[in-house]
């Protein structure tokens, strides 16, 4: 196995489902844009409330992506 140099990028994702949902969207949303991610972790869950309701889930992603090799 090689040695690998990783970016690392913060994103948000939401979901009204629940918060594994937010973290799948958060995921497959950047991976429509950043090849080879390789990792991720939860830094932050939170939510947003209406009229005394969950509305959405937000779960704050540090994603790492690994950079190519020449």
């Amino acid at each position: 196995m090689s040695d690998h140099v990783y970016k690392v990028i913060e994103v948000v994702g939401s979901s009204r489902l629940g918060s594994d949902d937010a973290i799948r969207n958060a995921i497959e949303t950047t991976a429509k844009t950043i090849r080879n991610i390789d990792w991720f972790e939860v830094i932050e869950t939170r939510g947003h409330v209406v009229d005394g309701k969950v509305g959405h889930f937000q779960v704050t992603l540090k994603i790492g992506f690994r950079f190519e090799a020449n």
